[in-house]
């Protein structure tokens, strides 16, 4: 195999409108009784975890408290955000040129190994992937359960790889694809290749600021994506 591709999921590959903030919220209420600021708090390139103790920080709670009370939260955001993707009326957005890009690197098994490399928990994320019909697309993945520091992810995703296909991907043989500057500079300790994808908060400038091989405004020219993954 020549490459691993590693895509992040909320603003990469869709968007759960809401849900998941809704559902992380009162998750939060319902064990911590506080949310902290978190209408005001950016989420984006952070981990679960690491979203979770900076709002309860920022509503006073201490890191002993908090990590007690980790375990019951995740069990009842998971609850919560299967109640949101249960709702008649939801739908989960996914990007353009997503759908089509993922059937093209199923296509080239052999050459090409598709993994996660995401915030969320593992479970949440096959929550919001099953949402979009995207679950069966990945075999491996790296998730903010494994680790609270968005940049420990590549390690393990590069680890879950060589375990899966005995074969070691070291550097620019990794391409991490996301949405945000955290997902472009996780990587950099490994040398890793980064492409940016505008779809979420930050634009194109931006990205290449953070170290972005190269940025595009979304994922719908397949042809030139794969030129850039390969």
């Amino acid at each position: 195999m020549r490459r691993l591709v590693l895509f992040d999921i909320d603003g990469t590959l869709l968007s759960t409108n809401g849900a998941a903030k809704r559902a992380f919220h009162r998750a939060l209420l319902a064990v911590y009784g506080t949310a902290g600021p978190i209408a005001r708090h950016p989420f984006d390139g952070k981990t679960d975890p690491q979203i979770a103790r900076e709002l309860l920080r920022l509503g006073g709670l201490a890191d002993p408290a908090i990590e007690r009370g980790f375990p019951e939260l995740w069990s009842v955001y998971l609850r919560e955000l299967a109640v949101e993707f249960a709702h008649p009326e939801y739908a989960t957005l996914v990007y353009p040129g997503v759908r089509e890009l993922l059937a093209r690197l199923e296509a080239m098994e052999g050459e090409v190994l598709v993994g996660l490399l995401t915030g969320n928990i593992e479970q949440g994320a096959a929550l919001k992937l099953g949402s979009a019909g995207l679950g069966a697309r990945f075999r491996i993945g790296a998730f903010g359960s494994d680790c609270e520091r968005r940049d420990g992810l590549p390690a393990v995703a590069v680890e879950r790889a060589r375990a899966l296909v005995g074969r070691d991907f070291v550097g620019s043989d990794v391409v991490v694809i996301g949405d945000t500057p955290h997902d472009i500079t996780c990587g950099q300790a490994l040398g890793v290749r980064a492409i940016g994808v505008a779809t979420g908060r930050h634009g194109t400038d931006a990205l290449l600021e953070a170290g972005a091989h190269a940025a595009l405004a979304d994922l719908s020219d397949t042809d030139a994506v794969l030129e850039l993954i390969l």
